[in-house]
C-alpha cells in the first residue's frame, strides 16, 4: 500500500543513540592514580640498597604498563543511553556487557577525588540500589567522564517527567535552587563530638608502624620514639600520664576537625526541578548525590552519645534504592539538633517535623528489663575477674575497673529506658531507642509493608514485644522495643489499617 491508496506507510524505527567513550584525559589520570599507590613500594625498591640499571628498567617498565593500561581500557570501554537501558561494555581479553534498565535506576552518585578535578573529569556511578549480595550487578560506574557530561548524565537519568521550564523573566538564584541546608561553619565545634578523630589517631599510628616496619627500622631505636621513651622514664608518673592525655586530646581534636573539614566542606542539600534531593559536599574528594523524592519514606536522626550531650545530631534519608555506599543516605553532617529537625520538616515537606513529635512513654517492665540487660553482663564480668584475682591467675586491678563500671552500666541502661518511644501522627510512624547511639525514625505510613512481632520468653513474661515496622525502603525493618504488647498491636494497627487486623482477636462483646 502507498499513500496514492490512501494509506500512509509506518514510520521508521527511531535511530539507536551513539555509543559514546569515556573521556580521553582519563588515559592519564588511570596511570597517575595507580602509580599513587605504588609510590612508596617504588620508592623502596629504588633507593633501598642503592641505584641499579635494572631498577631503572624495572621503574620504566612500570611506569609504560600503566600508561598502557590506560590506553587500552580507553579503547575498550564505551556506554550508552537509550531510551529503555544503560549500557556498557568493557574489557580486552575478557569482554564484559552490562545493561540495567532505566526504570529501575534508582542513585546517581557523582564523585570526583583530587586527581580527577586536575583533570576535570568525574566518576558516575548508577545503580538500582539493590543490596541482596546481587547489588554489584546493577551499578554501573563510568570512571571517567568530564564533569559537563556528569552532569548531563545525572539529569537525564533522574529524569521521571519533563523539568520545570524557568520563563526568560523568571529570577533563578545564583548557583541554582536555593538550598535547603548548607554547611556553616560554626558546625565545625561538634567535629571532636564524634569518633572520627579517633579512627584518624589508629590509623595515622597503624600507617606510622607500617611504614618504619617497611623500612625496616624496629620502633624502639626510632629517634623519637627512643626520646619520648627516655623522657617517659625520668619524669614523674603524673606528668607523664597528664602529657600523654594532652597529646592524645590534641590529636583526637586536631584529626576530627581535619576528617569533619574534608568530608562536609562545601556541603549543600537542594531540591532540584528533576524531583531530586541533591546532596553535594567534600573537599578534596567532591561527591554529588541524588535522592528521588518519590522513593523517599521518611528520615533518621542519629545522635550518638557524645554528639548528643552537645547538643548535636545526624540526619539520613530512610528510602527505596539509596543503595550501600557510605553516606548515600546522608542529609545533614553532625549539626545542632534543632536544624537536623528542620531539615527533617524541609525534606518532608511536613509542619513541624515528626521527629519533633511528643512520645508514648514504655512501661515499668522495660526499665527493669534495659537495667537487667546493662547490669547482668557487666557484674558477671566483674565477679569472674575477681574470682581469677583471688585465686592468683590475674591482677586485681581489672576486676577493681570491673566494680567501678558498674553504675556507668547501671546509668546506660536507665539511659536506655528514656529514650524508648514511640508516637503515630497522620503520615508517619515514629520511633526512638538507643542510648550510645540514639536513633529517631520517621517512617511514612503509606511505607510499611508488614509487621513483625517478636516475644522472648522474658519478654512474655513481662508483657512486653519488639514490634517491627517492614518496609523496602533503608535498613528494612524499624523496631518499636518493648512496648506494652496491647499498644504496640494497637499501634500496627492504626498505623496501617486493615494490614494486621485479620490476625488480632477480639473478644466477644458480654
Amino acid at each position: 500500500m502507498t499513500a496514492a491508496d490512501g494509506v500512509m506507510p509506518a514510520p521508521p524505527p527511531p535511530p539507536e543513540p551513539d555509543w559514546h567513550r569515556l573521556d580521553a584525559r582519563m588515559m592519564a589520570v588511570k596511570p597517575v592514580t595507580e602509580a599513587a599507590g605504588l609510590l612508596l613500594p617504588v620508592i623502596l625498591v629504588m633507593f633501598v640498597g642503592g641505584l641499579s640499571p635494572w631498577k631503572l628498567w624495572g621503574a620504566a617498565a612500570v611506569a609504560a604498563a600503566l600508561v598502557l593500561s590506560g590506553l587500552f581500557r580507553w579503547l575498550t570501554t564505551s556506554y550508552r543511553i537509550s531510551e529503555t537501558h544503560v549500557q556498557l561494555h568493557s574489557g580486552l581479553l575478557v569482554r564484559k556487557e552490562r545493561s540495567v534498565p532505566r526504570d529501575r535506576l534508582r542513585t546517581v552518585d557523582v564523585t570526583s577525588d583530587l586527581i580527577h578535578r586536575v583533570f576535570g573529569l568525574s566518576i558516575v556511578k548508577v545503580g538500582t540500589g539493590r543490596n541482596d549480595g546481587a547489588g554489584s550487578e546493577d551499578e554501573l560506574t563510568l570512571d571517567a567522564v568530564s564533569a559537563a557530561e556528569a552532569e548531563r548524565l545525572r539529569q537525564v537519568l533522574l529524569r521521571r517527567a519533563p523539568a520545570r521550564e524557568t520563563a526568560p523573566d523568571e529570577e533563578r538564584p545564583a548557583g541554582g535552587n536555593p538550598p535547603l541546608a548548607a554547611l556553616d561553619h560554626r558546625w565545625l565545634r561538634y567535629a571532636p563530638l564524634t569518633l572520627s578523630g579517633l579512627v584518624a589517631v589508629g590509623a595515622m599510628t597503624g600507617g606510622a608502624f607500617q611504614l618504619l616496619q617497611q623500612l625496616d627500622i624496629d620502633p624502639r631505636h626510632f629517634g623519637p620514639l627512643e626520646e619520648a621513651v627516655r623522657w617517659a622514664a625520668e619524669t614523674a608518673l603524673p606528668v607523664v600520664v597528664g602529657a600523654v592525655v594532652l597529646v592524645l586530646l590534641a590529636l583526637v581534636i586536631g584529626g576530627a576537625f581535619v576528617i569533619y573539614v574534608v568530608q562536609y566542606w562545601h556541603f549543600r542539600l537542594t531540591r532540584e526541578d528533576d524531583g531530586t534531593l541533591r546532596v553535594r559536599r567534600g573537599l578534596l574528594t567532591t561527591r554529588s548525590v541524588s535522592i528521588e523524592e518519590q522513593r523517599l519514606r521518611g528520615v533518621s536522626l542519629s545522635e550518638p552519645l557524645l554528639l548528643r550531650a552537645g547538643g548535636g545530631a545526624r540526619c539520613g534519608a530512610v528510602g527505596t534504592g539509596l543503595g550501600t555506599g557510605e553516606g548515600s543516605e546522608l542529609l545533614l553532617p553532625p549539626a545542632p539538633l534543632s536544624e537536623a529537625h528542620r531539615v527533617a520538616g524541609e525534606v518532608l515537606r511536613c509542619d513541624p517535623p515528626p521527629t519533633t513529635t511528643s512520645l508514648r512513654r514504655h512501661p515499668a517492665a522495660a526499665r527493669q528489663r534495659r537495667l537487667i540487660r546493662a547490669l547482668v553482663p557487666s557484674l558477671v564480668v566483674a565477679v569472674v575477674l575477681a574470682a581469677g584475682a583471688w585465686i592468683g591467675w590475674l591482677p586485681h586491678w581489672p576486676w577493681l575497673v570491673a566494680v567501678v563500671a558498674v553504675p556507668f552500666f547501671a546509668w546506660l541502661g536507665l539511659d536506655r529506658y528514656r529514650n524508648l518511644g514511640h508516637a503515630l501522627t497522620s503520615r508517619y510512624v515514629v520511633s526512638r531507642g538507643g542510648s550510645l547511639l540514639r536513633t529517631t525514625v520517621a517512617l511514612q505510613r503509606t511505607g510499611v509493608i508488614g509487621w513483625r512481632i517478636r516475644q522472648s520468653f522474658f519478654q512474655r513474661l513481662a508483657g512486653l514485644a519488639t514490634i517491627g515496622a517492614v518496609t523496602a525502603a533503608g535498613e528494612g525493618v524499624y523496631e518499636v522495643l518493648d512496648v506494652d504488647l496491647g499498644d504496640g498491636l494497637a499501634l500496627a494497627d492504626a498505623a496501617v489499617p486493615d494490614l494486621l487486623a485479620p490476625f488480632l482477636e477480639t473478644p466477644e462483646p458480654g
